[in-house]
This record gives structure tokens, C-alpha cells and sequence, in this order.
């Protein structure tokens, strides 16, 4: 059941779990993550960035995808359709394509840049019934060759960002994307609590959430967060399971280099990756 992300993530927040963000990158991940969610009935959030768009055809053919396999595995949970850090004429052309809810990451504009681009994409997306995210205080590591130090959000433009009519907020509070180094200083809470009041109980964004301890993702959750978005950890037990496969000689035997087989094992790792993160963010049986 394809819907905005709004409703979903205001009821996690009142209820107190976190909806996951789960990055797609092509037919298989779509199709690992509507299953494993209709299975546990839990709401989803699939994300994609602008260049796993670009890779699987542009933005119409993922909402074409989505769509038709919402049908035909006959979904009943919510799934929002997502893009993750779009620029600003990306998420202009993820909203014109179908999305049902977009991120558009000014946090790379000055302040007042950003402030008037989030403005302008909230009319565009509320017109459409279309949720919104958007950001300040850059994500740390690497989002599709944007690459930011993990910086701490300022709260005061957290407050004026949160008063433009956006549904959910991202801020920097230390998070990276990717692996998590070994002098990982952890999540900042004071910051993530003074950001939940300034914008009044907004439902907050977790990005980089492979690699975060689950203590800190629960604590995380009881301060605000709302949505976790979850994306390297699936890509590394599809590799994982896929190498596994083919060092053991599965794809010479039979049929098995057939991709379908070959990459059978990577499907059923990411759907074991969105349990676990489903079941850690409390959002089993929350649909």
C-alpha cells in the first residue's frame, strides 16, 4: 500500500519505535524488503538515492517497480517510496515521477539557501500530498560522492527549518554513513534532545544507522527519532552471502550460475538484516 511517509511516522513517534529506512538498489532489494515487511506487518520506508535511481532507470521505472510489485505480492502494510538526499532538482523530479516522499538535503547551501529551497519543495510536495525531510548539520562519510564530516547540528537553524511545514527532520548528531570507524566518538543526545524541543516534537531522521549500537538506536527512538535509515549492513550481507555462493563452487554445479540462484542466498541476507532492524526499531505489527 504506497503512501506518504507522514502518517506512519507520526504514529511512531507518539507510540515510540522507529520505522526503517531501507535503501533500495534494485529488483532483488525491492523485492527482499516488501516481503520480509508484509511478513512481520510493519510499515517501510524504501529509500533511493539519486544514483541507484540513475541505475535502475530513473525515477519512473522505481515507482513502476515498486508499484507493481506492491500489487502483486499484494502488500498490505504502508510503503513510502523515498529519495534519499535529493538535490533540489532531483526531488522536483522524484515528486513530477510518483514519489511519495522526498528528502531534499540543502544542508550543503548556506543556511538561508537551504531555508528558501526547503520552503519552496514543501509547497511543491504539499500540493501533492507528498511528506518531506530535510536536513542540516552534513551526515558524515560518503552519500552518492557527497561527503560530509559529521558535523553538529545548530539548533536555532533546526527550530527555523522545522517551522517550514517539513514532515520529518534529519540532523547531524555525529552519524556517518557507512562503516563506523573504531574512534567513533558515538551519537551526541544532548544535541538530539535540544533539536527533538526546539522543533516541537517533530518526528526525527537517524541516518547512517548501519553500524549503530543498538543501546544508542533505542536511546535514539526514546528522544525523538522516528525513522532510521538503514542501507550499508544489507549491501554487505548481500555481497557476503553471494561470494559465499560462488566460493563454493554453487554457480558450476547445474544450473546455478543462473541469476536467479546466484543471487537467491543476497536476498534472503538482506530479508534477515530487515528482521533484525525492524524488530531492534520496534515496528513489528505496527502497520
Amino acid at each position: 500500500m504506497l503512501t506518504s511517509a507522514k502518517d506512519m511516522l507520526l504514529k511512531a513517534h507518539k507510540e515510540g519505535y522507529g520505522v526503517a529506512h531501507i535503501n533500495i538498489n534494485n529488483l532483488e532489494w525491492i523485492k527482499a524488503v516488501l516481503q520480509e515487511v508484509e511478513e512481520l506487518k510493519s510499515p517501510v520506508i524504501l529509500g533511493v538515492s539519486e544514483g541507484a535511481a540513475k541505475y535502475m532507470g530513473g525515477y519512473r521505472n522505481v515507482v513502476a517497480m515498486v508499484t507493481e510489485l506492491d500489487k502483486s505480492f499484494n502488500i498490505s502494510v504502508p510503503v513510502a517510496i523515498h529519495l534519499d538526499h535529493g538535490t533540489y532538482e532531483g526531488a522536483k523530479k522524484a515528486l513530477e515521477a510518483g514519489f511519495t516522499s522526498i528528502m531534499f538535503d540543502g544542508s550543503a547551501y548556506p543556511f538561508k539557501e537551504n531555508l528558501e529551497k526547503t520552503k519552496e519543495i514543501v509547497a511543491l510536495c504539499k500540493a501533492k500530498g507528498v511528506s518531506v525531510e530535510a536536513e542540516v548539520g552534513a551526515i558524515g562519510g560518503e552519500e552518492d560522492g557527497v561527503i560530509g564530516a559529521g558535523e553538529i547540528a545548530d539548533p536555532e537553524e533546526c527550530r527555523e527549518l522545522a517551522s517550514t511545514g517539513i514532515d520529518m527532520f534529519a540532523a547531524g548528531i555525529g552519524n556517518i554513513h557507512g562503516k563506523y570507524p573504531a574512534n567513533w566518538k558515538g551519537l551526541d543526545f544532548e544535541v538530539l534532545a535540544e533539536v527533538q524541543r526546539v522543533t516541537n516534537g517533530l518526528p526525527l531522521v537517524l541516518h547512517g544507522g548501519s553500524g549503530i549500537p543498538e543501546a544508542m538506536v533505542k536511546k535514539a527512538i526514546s528522544l525523538g527519532v522516528s525513522k532510521i535509515n538503514v542501507n550499508t549492513e544489507c549491501q554487505l550481507a548481500f555481497a557476503a552471502a553471494v561470494r559465499k555462493y560462488i566460493e563454493e563452487g554453487k554457480d558450476l554445479q547445474s544450473k546455478g550460475f543462473d541469476p536467479r540462484k546466484l543471487l537467491a542466498p543476497g536476498v534472503e541476507a538482506i530479508k534477515k538484516v530487515v528482521r533484525e532492524k525492524i524488530t531492534l526499531f520496534g515496528s513489528v505489527n505496527k502497520a
